[in-house]
């Protein structure tokens, strides 16, 4: 399987191609530069590879929640991509990337996604890891002040630029919850191995149903 991921819905830009189990990734922290910056990364990254669009079975990107203009530069590409190519594409949640990447660099199966939404609100997710090595909303994704977050039970971890930004709030509301420790980012590669596992369960959209998910719309997005 050759599939190609972006996600841009923070600072950070990044892509991969996910090559027959392979993962290769560019990510670049990039505010305000994305639109310049994403389709030469991708050129870049399928010319390394020895291949061209034509070559894709599939297309993944991070729908959101995040930065309103960020996340529509990776849509519109993804469905430009998809119309002009006729592959099928892979919606993965942002926050839930953000958790895959926060088990892939530190080990963490309970994860606590804060990413600040501004207005003095996050974006909030709950993740638990499942016995294929991948992160499961718990819940709903939802956007809301950080005194208002769910509570939770048990041993997490938290990750993501919310817990940053309103850490006094947070640590208040989850004051058993341990920080990442480091800036967290969602990544392209994590974008792509959910997305495979989506593929594989034969979720995949068309172009015209590869959509953003800003979560202020809609309040919340029901796991499913």
């Amino acid at each position: 399987m050759k599939l190609l991921a972006l996600e841009t819905a923070t600072d950070a830009c990044s892509v991969a191609l996910y090559l027959d189990g392979e993962i290769h990734e560019d990510f670049r922290i990039a505010p305000r530069a994305h639109t310049q910056l994403l389709l030469p990364m991708a050129e870049g990254l399928l010319q390394q590879a020895g291949l061209r669009p034509a070559d894709l079975d599939a297309l993944a990107f991070g729908r959101g929640p995040g930065a309103f203009t960020g996340v529509r530069i990776a849509t519109a590409v993804v469905q430009g991509l998809a119309y002009a190519l006729d592959l099928p594409v892979l919606p993965v949640s942002t926050l839930a990337a953000l958790a895959q990447a926060a088990h892939r660099q530190y080990g963490w199966q309970q994860i606590a996604c804060a990413m600040d939404a501004r207005m003095d609100e996050v974006y909030w997710g709950a993740y638990v890891l499942d016995e294929r090595g991948l992160m499961v909303l718990q819940g709903d994704e939802s956007v809301c002040p950080p005194a208002a977050t769910p509570t939770l039970a048990g041993t997490w971890q938290g990750c993501g630029s919310g817990w940053v930004a309103y850490a006094d709030l947070l640590h208040a509301r989850h004051p058993e919850v341990a920080l990442s420790p480091q800036e967290d980012w969602p990544h392209a590669q994590d974008v792509a191995s959910l997305a495979v596992a989506a593929l594989q369960r034969g979720e995949g959209v068309s172009a015209a149903g590869a959509l953003p998910v800003y979560l202020r719309d809609q309040v919340v997005h029901r796991a499913g």
